[in-house]
């Protein structure tokens, strides 16, 4: 069965996701991480693409992006997954794949489910019982996000930077939403949305979408399309 087209609009968020081969680990130490997020930056200015929160997980990552222009997130996925697996084998002594297929993706109604998606990715290492707090884990957007520490590839939306005028307020307001545990009912939009590369959003919005840019975002059955 062909593979179906990934449809990445310009000027619309998206949830990206990838996983380590069989979920094995593709970061065993800071100087891995830092190594991504090395060639991550490069190929973020290179294609024009806005990084708004990410994670660094033992055998994923997490990242909301932005692009201006439709469909070069795929193209910055892919260079940095070569060139990382380039870094990662050598390092290793190691030959073969690194990543366990395609990427998930999932476009993220700004309005509705933006700042939720980017609290979920930014509290992985909560729910992964790593850490206690999001504050205690190094390699996540929440240092820039909460805590205003300068990290050069994050670029904060516009639904970010609409919490406060101010700086200091606009950390604090960001703050004040990790006091609530996300609801179980958008874990598991989020989830599903990620898992059928389906936009986190409701069917209103996803209707929009289709008649604007005349395009499916249904999710894909099991098993062999009706003739």
């Amino acid at each position: 069965m062909p593979r179906r087209k990934r449809i990445l609009i310009a000027g619309m968020p998206y949830h990206i996701v990838q996983r380590g081969h069989n979920r094995s680990n593709c970061f065993y130490d800071d100087a891995d991480k830092a190594c991504y997020l090395s060639i991550l930056a490069r190929y973020l200015t290179g294609y024009d693409v806005q990084l708004h929160a990410f994670v660094l997980m033992s055998n994923h990552v997490h990242m909301l992006l932005t692009a201006n222009q439709d469909g070069v997130i795929s193209n910055l996925i892919q260079n940095l997954g070569r060139d990382y697996v380039h870094y990662f084998n050598k390092r290793y002594q190691r030959v073969g794949t690194l990543w366990d297929g395609r990427f998930k993706d999932s476009l993220v109604d700004t309005d509705q489910y933006f700042l939720t998606c980017q609290r979920y990715i930014e509290l992985n290492p909560v729910r992964a019982n790593m850490v206690i707090y999001p504050e205690d884990y190094h390699w996540s957007s929440y240092h820039a996000n909460a805590k205003g520490l300068d990290i050069n590839i994050v670029t904060p939306h516009r639904v970010y930077l609409n919490l406060a005028d101010t700086l200091d307020q606009r950390l604090a307001n960001y703050r004040a939403l990790f006091a609530h545990d996300i609801s179980d009912e958008d874990l598991n939009s989020i989830r599903i949305a990620l898992n059928h590369n389906y936009p986190l959003a409701n069917e209103e919005f996803i209707t929009a979408l289709t008649d604007k840019y005349d395009i499916s975002f249904g999710r894909r059955l099991k098993g062999r399309p009706c003739k």
